[in-house]
């Protein structure tokens, strides 16, 4: 009797005990019924690439990078996609058959599947996006807007020189807001989306003067603990259409696991309470 190999799968980062996407993928294959495993892996920077390059021999067919590594696995890739290139990291890995290692980014495709899913009526074309922070996420959150046609995206993070950066790479669509004039520019949004870790639990608060909300603005966070922060409280008591984080670290998951398990898996309420902070 020949048992076939069960595919390994698994997140890589330092540190990263505080992974829930371990309980994601294990909801998962136990919904599907599904042969496979998915674990958490804190690899030290020195032996990453050695790591990587073992992991197909013992059975792993990809993994999903997080913090610190997700700019590192752009170097050790053999192959890297479009869109991990425009975004400048890679946060899931496919171990190809023939033994290459091919770096993609799902975090754009992951947030806009979380804003479709959680404001079906948003309408990319219908006025600028706001957007706060200038790190690794917002460059996600860019490249993804733009693609769906969002004519205007304005950034204000408090280093205006990494917002700066931000429009050379992205170009004319871009406009840089000064941080102290941010709250001034929600008034003309229809998408506000908070790409910063401020408003995270053990972190400052989102001080950014929020009055300018209006009824019908489709606001997002991708902090997802608390799953309500300031920004979405506020923005709730003013009528917005309000969008947590959670489902954007559960969206930009679904192309990986298919890719790696064979099944497309939906993401619903049943998906939300198995990584419910």
């Amino acid at each position: 009797m020949t048992v076939a190999r069960i595919p390994l799968a698994g997140v890589i980062g330092s540190p990263v005990a505080h992974s829930r996407s371990p309980l994601l993928h294990g909801h998962w294959l136990r919904r599907y019924g599904l042969p496979g495993h998915y674990i958490p892996m804190e690899i030290a920077p020195d032996r990453l690439e050695a790591a990587m390059r073992m992991l197909p021999d013992l059975g792993f067919v990809g993994v999903n990078v997080t913090i610190p590594y997700k700019e590192k696995m752009m170097e050790i890739a053999d192959l890297v996609s479009d869109r991990a290139t425009l975004i400048g990291a890679a946060n899931t890995i496919i171990f190809r058959q023939d033994g290459r290692i091919h770096a993609d980014n799902t975090d754009g495709y992951g947030f806009i599947e979380n804003l479709r899913q959680g404001a079906p009526d948003w309408d990319p074309k219908a006025g600028p996006a706001m957007l706060f922070g200038a790190g690794g996420a917002a460059r996600a959150v860019i490249a993804s807007l733009l693609k769906v046609g969002v004519p205007e995206i304005r950034i204000s993070n408090r280093t205006r020189l990494r917002a700066e950066k931000l429009r050379e790479d992205f170009g004319s669509r871009i406009t840089v807001v000064e941080w102290v004039q941010a709250g001034n520019a929600l008034e003309e949004a229809a998408l506000v989306v908070n790409s910063t870790s401020l408003g995270m639990t053990g972190k400052p608060e989102l001080r950014v003067p929020l009055d300018g909300l209006r009824s019908g603005t489709v606001v997002s966070d991708l902090v997802y603990v608390p799953l309500q922060t300031r920004l979405l409280r506020v923005a709730e008591e003013k009528g917005c259409t309000c969008v947590d984080g959670l489902g954007m670290l559960i969206h930009q998951a679904v192309p990986g696991f298919e890719r790696w398990f064979g099944q497309r898996p939906e993401v619903d309420d049943e998906t939300r309470a198995a990584v419910m902070p």
